[in-house]
């Protein structure tokens, strides 16, 4: 069953007087290749904005052709929004939680203006500076981060669809770097890319 999230927990700081309110999600965070993306959208304080991006919900309960159709809408409805990202190398280097912070801070910090508070799909994040409320599931609670949650996911398509190009053989624009049984066979006879992340294959994580 299909959750569509709703504005209640904006609508209640818009209340209290706080109107930039950054819906913040990611994408990539499990696969064996690629970045791991993240995506910001404040959305307006507007009556009609839940009805506006109505079928905006979990990115991975969409389509791509509906994430796309979505996404464009997202993009002309919010007030701003940004897309960041780390590499797989980062990945390697630093861990993927901290990489995936990085992504986020990335995103937030190409924003125009600084949000006055931030709803977060669970994301661990120690000494995090923005008043914030990380939740489970977020993206099935707030409409700003399935908002967010869409925006990663259709940057890290498009970008793993050009990788492909540049990394033939493995399949990335199919499966997008996630841990397929074609995907893995690929490695085991190809190697290596530059994009893999060499931690998880080598480690089994993803």
């Amino acid at each position: 069953m299909r959750e569509t999230p709703g504005l209640q927990l904006e609508q209640e700081l818009w209340a209290a007087g706080l109107k930039l309110i950054g819906g913040v999600d990611e994408a990539g965070r499990g696969a064996l290749a690629g970045p791991v993306m993240a995506g910001v959208v404040i959305l307006p304080e507007e009556a009609g904005i839940a009805l506006t991006l109505s079928g905006v919900r979990d990115s991975k309960q969409m389509t791509p052709r509906q994430r796309a159709k979505w996404a464009l809408k997202i993009q002309e409805a919010a007030l701003v929004w940004a897309v960041g990202s780390a590499s797989a190398g980062e990945i390697d280097s630093v861990g993927i939680l901290p990489a995936t912070r990085l992504a986020v801070r990335r995103a937030l910090d190409s924003l125009p203006f600084r949000p006055e508070f931030l709803l977060l799909d669970y994301l661990p994040w120690p000494g995090l500076e923005f008043p914030h409320r990380m939740m489970p599931r977020g993206e099935s609670l707030s409409l700003s981060i399935a908002a967010a949650s869409v925006l990663a996911k259709t940057a890290r398509d498009a970008a793993l669809v050009a990788l492909e190009e540049q990394n033939p053989g493995y399949g990335l624009a199919r499966h997008k770097g996630y841990g397929t049984a074609a995907h893995r066979a690929a490695i085991r006879e190809l190697g290596f890319s530059a994009i893999h992340r060499r931690s998880f294959v080598l480690h089994g994580e993803g």
